[in-house]
């Protein structure tokens, strides 16, 4: 049983732990680092590492999210923001780039989203990652799915990623049609991606849609302001172990259907990654940190896709910064700094070969602690 802790008379709150709480433990065996893969597979498609870009404008454009794809990984554009806004961003983001902490950069991210999405750039941009070769992914809200669903279909996507601060399968609305999870997925034939959740009975739930992915946390690190506007605070490591606790249940009550987790939030780190994926992850998505490549579109800035929302935005504005180098020395090194932020995927290889294992199912079952 988990601790209860008494907050009060009558109230009671779980107790939860994030990243930074708990630490690998190493096994008897190490392994050689030349021998340890990285590799996965969603569905029909494999990566040569569990790096998922997140959708914001800051990082993913065509173009970034198509050499995320040449390294290995997933990149996924965001068919809500600025390139399917505009038809040419370049200018928008590059003034973007140059705000700084005195401007008014969340009024300006609103008034640069509040440019109406065109379906036509929606598949012209589909058709720029296709041209790129890789696979071809993107991402929609709940709220717009319906709406935007059959341009996003007819354009020819790989994986659909629908994402939300917090996704149910379970929405109750007396003014709109809700979006019904099981019956769109059940009537697609490609592989569907639904998140964020933050514990065992939604991931539950959302599993039991028929998605082949699930994401786990609510994209959270130093510039979410979720918990200042909503109240609520994911603890990463807790919210990723009862989601694989909850795949756990769904492989026994389906005899064998596996679904991915991939976390998203409180990731900036090589240390980091092999902590989520120490939890149970088969993925993470990177969104802060490939903000700092010199392939990011913004230049350096950050925000996130929550942060120009037309009433209540929930994520400040990171003013840019110097970048560290390019996407690829980002995520392979050679890194000259010992902080863990430079060469990303060559932490997590190394990880995995001081304890053992060689690859990223085995990982999953290291050892954990429990340090703070």
């Amino acid at each position: 049983m988990r601790d209860v802790v008494e907050i009060g008379l009558g109230k009671t709150a779980q107790r939860g732990y994030h990243l930074d709480d708990i630490a690998i433990v190493p096994s008897r065996r190490t392994r050689d680092v030349d021998d340890v893969s990285t590799a996965w597979q969603l569905d029909a498609y494999p990566f040569g590492i569990p790096c998922v870009g997140h959708p914001s404008d800051a990082t993913m454009s065509p173009a970034s999210a198509v050499r995320l794809g040449q390294l290995g990984g997933l990149g996924v554009l965001n068919v809500e923001g600025l390139w399917t806004r505009y038809e040419n961003p370049s200018k928008v983001l590059e003034e973007l780039a140059g705000l700084d902490e005195d401007s008014r950069a969340t009024k300006r991210l609103q008034e640069v989203y509040a440019e109406p999405i065109r379906p036509d750039l929606i598949a012209e941009r589909v058709r720029e990652l296709r041209a790129g070769g890789g696979t071809v992914a993107v991402r929609v809200s709940p709220q717009h799915t319906l709406a935007l669903a059959p341009v996003i279909l007819d354009a020819g996507v790989d994986i659909l990623v629908i994402q939300g601060t917090i996704v149910s399968a379970e929405h109750v609305s007396t003014t709109d049609e809700p979006l019904n999870l099981k019956e769109f997925i059940a009537d697609l034939d490609l592989p569907v991606i639904v998140g964020g959740c933050t514990d065992y009975k939604t991931a539950l739930h959302l599993m039991r849609t028929g998605a082949a992915g699930v994401i786990v946390g609510i994209g959270g690190d130093d510039w979410s302001t979720t918990e200042s506007v909503l109240g609520i605070r994911v603890p990463m490591a807790t919210a990723i172990a009862d989601a694989a606790a909850a795949r756990r249940d769904y492989l026994d009550e389906t005899g064998g259907r596996y679904v991915h987790l991939i976390a998203d939030g409180d990731i900036q780190t090589s240390g980091d990654i092999a902590k989520a994926l120490g939890c149970g992850a088969d993925a993470v998505m990177l969104g802060e940190a490939l903000s700092l490549c010199e392939e990011a579109p913004a230049g350096g800035a950050w925000w996130h896709s929550a942060a120009s929302h037309p009433s209540l935005p929930r994520g400040a504005f990171e003013v840019a910064g110097e970048p560290l180098g390019s996407m690829e020395r980002l995520l392979f090194g050679p890194a000259d700094e010992p902080d863990g932020q430079l060469n990303l995927f060559g932490g997590l290889r190394r990880a995995m070969a001081k304890c053992g294992y060689r690859d990223l199912k085995e990982f999953q079952k290291v050892g954990l602690v429990l340090d703070r």
